[in-house]
């Protein structure tokens, strides 16, 4: 039996066959020498921050927790304890507001292991190991994304403090120094909740975990109202706080003044974070 062969199908074949590359081709392009550079730590590093980035701009329902959030924050606690705590809330607001942003910038940081583990769950992270960057790029990606959240949040808190009566004795200086101090603590803390993220299995169970440890740091501190207020026994651990350290070197900063003890406290503790918590997010994620 013959095979008849269109001019269409011959065409075509004839096409793919000068197309098609040859076998030694295919070899010398596999085994070849040149190819290109590897990335560095930083540009690694910087690309997976512009995925994060990316992630806003297709899902901007993420900037509700540093937008509304952080304007909540601000006027419910200026307005509801303003006049019992200071008198008035022009007074108070003057104290709470360095306090606040600390508390909600420092509460933001959680949703970092949130997103670490909706990519396990996802499968992304076995392409991530596949690639030949620096092991702590998507890691370091993350916290670099979430460094523009946390500029954004500070944003919209100093503009609805200056709204309602708040005026920073130590200018412009002072607000970006105190606001410089929170974002290093805040991406050092966040080496905490990518530690959580690849540890737990479940979002929920990374958001539970989150809220069982950030609730008494932020809430137990000087945010709201002085130590000396206290119980002895609650000033132990309030004084010894990190976020309290970090609360008062903020507050000292805006108001012109140099808390030097307050901030090596907190560039201690933030250091403390990325060497312990980092090294641990690290051992997990080579095994993840």
């Amino acid at each position: 039996m013959s095979t008849v062969t269109s001019g269409k199908d011959a065409q075509t074949t004839d096409t793919l066959d000068f197309v098609a590359p040859k076998a030694d081709e295919l070899a010398a392009l596999l085994v070849g020498r040149s190819r290109p550079p590897r990335p560095s730590a930083l540009s690694a590093s910087m690309t997976f921050g512009w995925r994060a980035m990316l992630k806003i701009k297709h899902v901007p329902e993420q900037l509700f927790d540093v937008t509304a959030f952080p304007i909540m924050m601000v006027l419910m606690f200026t307005y509801l304890f303003g006049g019992a705590l200071a008198g008035s809330v022009s007074e108070y607001i003057q104290f709470l507001l360095p306090g606040i942003l600390v508390l909600s910038v420092v509460m933001i940081t959680m949703y970092t292991g949130m997103s670490v583990n909706t990519d396990i769950e996802k499968g992304v992270f076995d392409r991530f190991r596949t690639l030949p960057i620096w092991r702590p790029a998507p890691m370091v990606g993350y916290l670099l994304g979430d460094i523009v959240r946390y500029v954004i949040a500070s944003a919209v808190m100093l503009t609805v403090g200056m709204i309602i009566g708040y005026r920073p004795a130590g200018g412009v200086v002072g607000v970006l120094l105190g606001v410089a101090l929170l974002l290093v603590f805040s991406f050092a803390f966040s080496w905490i909740w990518t530690m959580f993220g690849l540890l737990l299995r479940t979002e929920k169970a990374v958001t539970g975990v989150s809220m069982m440890v950030i609730f008494p740091l932020t809430f137990l501190s000087s945010v709201f109202v002085l130590p000396m207020t206290m119980p002895g026994w609650l000033q132990a651990f309030v004084n010894n706080n990190p976020v309290t350290h970090l609360a008062d070197a903020v507050r000292d900063l805006m108001a012109g003044n140099w808390p030097a003890a307050d901030i090596a406290w907190s560039l201690g503790w933030s250091a403390l974070f990325v060497i312990v918590f980092g090294a641990v997010t690290m051992r997990l994620y080579n095994r993840t």
